[in-house]
């Protein structure tokens, strides 16, 4: 097994370990998940960029790291959920009068999951018709927007483990950013699925 394919493999296990950490009770539990979910997307990273500098593009690579990142990403959206909802609360902030809590919800989730299920569906019917459906930028932005507002989220979480200072310099600021990050995922999720499903219509209504 060449070195990009271990790095996909890394990442599955290092994502089965986050999921673990997330609700461990450990000490510093929400800072190692942090530390987790970074490292895995550094193998995302590195995976991919060696893999086209060193020519070791294999079946199992263009298989299984789209895959991998798929189950980190929403691995990482469902146990949020589930850790807001039975565990523990983010931190709010205040605008005025009014109160906001960074809470990731059950219906963002399913509108995150939902549109994975659907354009890996259109790709593989894509294959079968022996078409390559490119990437696209609304894509990639979906992509970079869900990593951001999860390690901001985990941040929000975990920043109460560490020093007081480090405390005092961040609740000021995070809370809202992992809102506004969060908001701007689900709105580029919707928006980069509805989008690709109709620029590639001619894939499955030719066969209604």
């Amino acid at each position: 097994m060449n070195l990009p394919n271990r790095l996909t493999v890394l990442r599955f296990l290092l994502t089965a370990i986050f999921v673990w950490a997330v609700f461990s009770h450990l000490h510093f539990g929400n800072t190692l998940a942090l530390v987790l979910f970074c490292a895995a997307g550094v193998t995302d990273i590195l995976d991919g960029r060696i893999a086209r500098q060193r020519g070791l593009i294999t079946n199992f690579g263009i298989l299984m790291d789209p895959l991998a990142d798929k189950i980190l990403i929403c691995s990482a959206f469902i146990v949020l959920v589930e850790r807001h909802v039975t565990t523990l609360l983010p931190a709010a902030f205040h605008l005025g009068d009014l109160t906001f809590r960074p809470k990731v919800e059950a219906w963002m989730v399913v509108i995150i999951v939902a549109r994975e299920l659907a354009i890996t569906g259109l790709r593989l019917l894509a294959a079968s018709k022996n078409v390559v459906l490119a990437a696209e930028n609304y894509g990639k932005h979906k992509t970079l927007s869900q990593i951001v507002a999860i390690i901001a989220l985990l941040v929000l979480d975990a920043y109460r483990e560490w020093w007081p200072w480090l405390q005092d310099a961040l609740k000021g600021w995070v809370p809202a950013f992992a809102l506004v990050a969060l908001w701007v995922t689900v709105v580029l999720t919707t928006t980069s699925g509805m989008l690709y499903l109709w620029r590639n219509r001619a894939l499955y209504l030719n066969d209604v």
